[in-house]
């Protein structure tokens, strides 16, 4: 097994707090060479994947194997652009959400829900149209856009440097964490009910919905609900909608609450997916509930109540500039913060239960978009060129080349010999 693919599903499985021995039950194979990019999405995806299994399996009591085929890994995680409706292609992005040229650099708007849309347009009071959004923002710098759509209501972030991303407050401030939190809250028993796992969804989008579809292949009974007037984008639903229930609640009629609240007090598992603080008003907590809380970019700092989705985070934390450049910004080639967030938010909640019927205790796990971000970014290796080329004087002067990748312990490190000037050597065995 390849030492980083290892490292990626154990660095992760260790941050679940699963038992380091469970690792040796995975096996990895598949088609190699998936989801290139200049960061290590296809560890983060596999690892993510592999840590996903492992909480099943030993949730279930299984003793495995657990195998990771890195096709299926690759192809669930642009599972979104696979997707056929009766042969017509998804809307992934609407026409709004995309990068545009501000007066200093580059900004990226996400605006494919209604509310969202009309936020932008509001924020940069033009009329709806590509032409009348990219005249506008040319002539504003991207972090003036960025702070105008935000204080709208809605959605844009301007593009920076890795650099300048763990400068700011809010680059410090993610830096300064792990990857997830799991917390024990109080001593309550676990919900100890017969019957399916029963989880009650409240996420959007992708990397919520990924957890919680999930969960549902696991035969948990998943019931996601949705505000009447603002139900899920009809592709992201038809993705992420398999293998559960959904229903529609407004939680601030009277009627609606109740029913709400019935259904919290009879869950095992509650998955929420909202800006921190978005729900609070609600009353969520319950004694002997798993929750498990998913946001953008945490729920600390300047930025904790912000709405934030994938590729808005991948242009603020300089994901963007290190898959282009700061000139030409690129993306990961898939929502890999997304689909990796999601199947460690399912792996969290799975462990949270495996803990819980042991111990006890109402349990709440959080993980963000950015934090998965940080992690994919500072603690899987990355392919760097200059750790596998040297440099010699020779004949031909001053030479740069690749080392062998012919290996093995007390073999030799380099060459022994430069290469010379063609054709100059003696017709003869250099030991004659």
């Amino acid at each position: 097994m390849d030492n980083t693919v290892r490292s990626a599903a154990e660095l992760l499985w260790s941050a679940l707090g699963g038992d380091p021995a469970l690792v040796d039950r995975v096996e990895f194979g598949g088609v190699s060479g998936l989801l290139p990019a200049r960061l290590p999405v296809m560890d983060l995806a596999r690892g993510a994947v592999a840590a996903c299994s492992l909480a099943a399996v030993e949730h279930a009591g299984l003793p495995g194997p657990v195998r990771v085929d890195d096709g299926a890994v690759a192809t669930a995680f642009v599972s979104e652009r696979h997707l056929r409706v009766d042969g017509r292609a998804p809307v992934n992005f609407a026409p709004l959400s995309r990068f545009w040229r501000a007066a200093d650099g580059w900004i990226r708007t996400h605006a494919n829900y209604p509310h969202h849309k009309a936020a932008l347009l509001a924020a940069l009071s033009v009329p709806d149209s590509v032409e009348a959004v990219a005249a506008a923002i040319g002539e504003r710098k991207a972090v003036e856009v960025e702070k105008a759509v935000y204080a709208a209501g809605g959605l844009a972030v301007a593009l920076r440097t890795p650099e300048e991303w763990a400068a700011g407050e809010q680059g410090r401030e993610v830096a300064a964490r792990p990857l997830l939190t799991r917390e024990r809250l109080d001593e309550a028993p676990a919900r100890g009910r017969t019957g399916p796992l029963r989880v009650l969804d409240l996420t959007r989008v992708i990397a919520g919905p990924v957890a919680t579809r999930t969960l549902a292949l696991l035969g948990a009974d998943v019931l996601r609900i949705d505000p009447p007037g603002n139900p899920e984008l009809p592709d992201q639903h038809a993705d992420a909608g398999v293998g559960k229930r959904t229903s529609a609640l407004d939680l601030d009629r009277p009627s609606d609450r109740r029913t709400f609240d019935e259904l919290l007090d009879s869950a095992d598992v509650l998955v929420t997916g909202f800006r921190p603080g978005a729900l609070d008003r609600f009353d969520l907590e319950r004694p002997g509930l798993v929750t498990a809380r998913l946001s953008a970019w945490g729920d600390y700092g300047p930025w904790g109540g912000r709405r934030g989705f994938d590729s808005l985070v991948q242009v603020a934390t300089g994901i963007a500039v290190t898959e282009g450049s700061a000139a030409e910004p690129g993306a990961l080639p898939a929502q890999a913060l997304d689909h990796g967030t999601g199947y460690l938010l399912a792996a969290a909640v799975l462990r949270s239960l495996t803990e819980q019927r042991a111990e006890g205790g109402s349990r709440l796990v959080r993980l963000s978009l950015a934090q998965t971000g940080h992690w994919l970014t500072h603690t899987l290796p990355r392919y760097e060129p200059e750790r596998y080329v040297t440099e010699s004087e020779g004949p031909l002067g001053h030479l740069r080349h690749a080392l062998s990748p012919v290996s093995y312990e007390g073999g030799p490190a380099d060459w022994t010999r430069a290469p010379g000037i063609a054709g100059a050597d003696a017709p003869e065995w250099s030991g004659a």
